[in-house]
């Protein structure tokens, strides 16, 4: 070799290799470009929740540990807090040195029962003497529901019946590293699951029980018992599209997915109730609406990073102006309505703040909230007649009570918007003093003219969305046309069709009403007049009809 040469190539092999590590993918981008995303940073157990005594990070790893020193009486679990996945693929690398562990997933808690940091469900299984590593187990659950190397189907009786393999038993283990990581995958759509390790399908479990579990937390374990170590490291959620009914054929093979989000508690018992609202909302589209999914998460945007995975719709029910929460998230949404997901915006959702955020909306919904233009003033509006709309099928005629936002700021020539609810304003309501909310001259000029407080929005590209300014008081989801146009408007940014009678829903219990508040009821709180009043709006959408 010639001088100089070694160091030449030494120096061009450098430059190679600084190359290819700058083009590479990082992780984060991998997992985005595969659609999977981190539910464990490596470095802290932010977002997971288990007994301190036995979990920590260690290795860039969920570590939990058990000695003779400090044991654990029963098997104690590290709970993901972030999210209740239903359809999803997860994997992780996993090592595990003695005892026995497993992944938690469609699970469930009952602390008052089992006592904290323990959880019953499906179990991704894991066991030192790789006896049941791969096998399905429903802890607290039914016990052993599918083995290592088995398909197996839960049927009405409960008890799971093999029928079929996925490969010989004793050959699946041969793949599994002791002491050593090990990648295990767990594919859960509808009623299928399918667990794998380093590739390999250890077994399939397709639960038709009506005890099976449609969605829930995910978990890891630590087994009570001998003293014993496990880790866990690049834990992947990736969410999937709903599962098709039975029967379905391959043209409506998918079920709409449809995330509701709720803002935080806001104004005090029964006003700006989000997340009974949302919650009441989602159960009548689950219960009424057979090819849909709809899932609630509360406190304002989700903390689960796959959260909105698969919507086909999503639904926004909080405060506004600065702090209504898809603010921070602009960019995440618009990749969202590019690609045709829905946006229904009610209440106080539909106020942000002049510029980007109103743009958006402009964009998404077709109107919003805009600050000394438009108005928030209680009143009792009277909705006579409906246009010609798929979001108006089924609502007859009503007159509710509620803090209806007016005179928004829509697009220009309501360019793809059409009007839903239409209705005079008293004319006390138009002379507020200038106000970002309570009045300016525009609005004093309209003297006597209609005013928009529920729009539906086609958006060019295909895209849908839907604005509703009513929803102060949560007794009006009781009302029958109040309720039915705003199911209507969920359903149709979903892409579906909306029946000729409008989405069908029994009025709410007042049960189900006083389930989710945010409040205590105050004392001496006047229930008697609240059901006198929806039972009058019974009667006057039984007199529509």
């Amino acid at each position: 070799m010639k001088p100089g040469t070694a160091r030449r190539t030494a120096a061009a092999l450098c430059v190679s290799i600084l190359a290819c590590l700058l083009l590479a993918p990082s992780p984060s981008a991998r997992a985005a470009d595969d659609g999977f995303k981190p539910i464990f940073n490596g470095k802290t157990l932010e977002g997971w929740d288990g007994d301190p005594k036995f979990w920590r990070v260690e290795d860039n790893a969920i570590t939990g540990q058990t000695t003779r020193e400090n044991p654990t009486k029963g098997n104690t679990f590290i709970i993901w807090r972030q999210g209740k996945p239903d359809n999803f693929e997860l994997k992780t690398e996993f090592r595990l040195v003695g005892g026995n562990s497993g992944i938690q997933y469609r699970s469930w808690e009952e602390p008052d029962k089992w006592g904290k940091w323990v959880v019953g469900g499906y179990q991704a299984d894991m066991d030192a003497g790789n006896t049941f590593t791969g096998a399905n187990y429903g802890e607290r659950y039914r016990g052993m529901l599918a083995n290592r190397g088995q398909k197996a189907v839960i049927g009405r009786s409960g008890q799971p019946k093999v029928v079929g393999q996925t490969g010989d038993a004793k050959e699946l283990a041969s793949v599994i590293k002791k002491e050593d990581w090990n990648l295990y995958e767990i594919i859960a759509k509808g009623n299928l699951m399918i667990q794998k390790i380093n590739g390999r399908v250890m077994c399939e479990l397709t639960d038709e029980d009506k005890a099976a579990r449609p969605s829930g937390i995910v978990a890891l374990q630590l087994h009570a018992g001998p003293p014993m170590k496990v880790q866990f490291r690049n834990i992947m959620l990736k969410r999937l599209q709903p599962a098709g009914l039975k029967g379905e054929d391959s043209k409506t093979a998918g079920k709409k997915k449809i995330v509701f989000i709720a803002g935080p508690k806001s104004h005090g018992y029964a006003a700006h109730a989000h997340y009974a609202g949302c919650a009441l909302l989602a159960k009548l589209l689950n219960e009424n609406v057979p090819n849909v999914q709809a899932v609630v998460y509360r406190d304002g945007w989700p903390k689960d990073p796959a959260a909105l995975d698969g919507a086909d719709a999503v639904v926004i029910f909080s405060d506004g102006g600065g702090g209504m929460p898809a603010i921070p998230h602009l960019d995440e949404l618009d990749k969202l309505m590019k690609r045709g997901v829905g946006l229904a915006l009610l209440h106080y959702a539909v106020e942000v703040p002049k510029g980007k955020p109103g743009n958006c909306l402009l964009d998404w919904i077709g109107g919003y909230f805009e600050v000394d233009w438009s108005v928030n003033p209680f009143w009792n509006a009277e909705f006579k007649t409906f246009p010609d709309h798929p979001v108006a099928r089924g609502v007859k005629p009503f007159a509710i009570q509620d803090e209806w936002y007016y005179h928004m700021r829509f697009r220009e020539n309501m360019e793809g918007v059409t009007p839903i609810l239409t209705a005079v304003p008293p004319e006390t309501t138009r002379q507020g003093r200038d106000d970002p909310h309570g009045g300016n001259p525009t609005v004093r000029a309209r003297k006597g003219m209609a005013e928009h407080v529920g729009w539906a929005y086609q958006r060019p590209d295909g895209g849908r969305g839907f604005g509703f300014t009513g929803g102060h008081d949560h007794w009006n989801w009781a009302n029958d046309g109040f309720r039915t146009a705003v199911l209507n408007g969920i359903v149709w940014i979903a892409g579906l069709d909306v029946p000729a009678g409008g989405v069908p829903s029994k009025t709410p219990t007042m049960e189900e009403l006083l389930e989710n508040q945010d409040y205590p009821q105050p004392k001496n709180f006047n229930l008697k007049r609240i059901q006198e009043m929806i039972d009058r709006w019974h009667q006057e959408s039984v007199g529509a009809k």
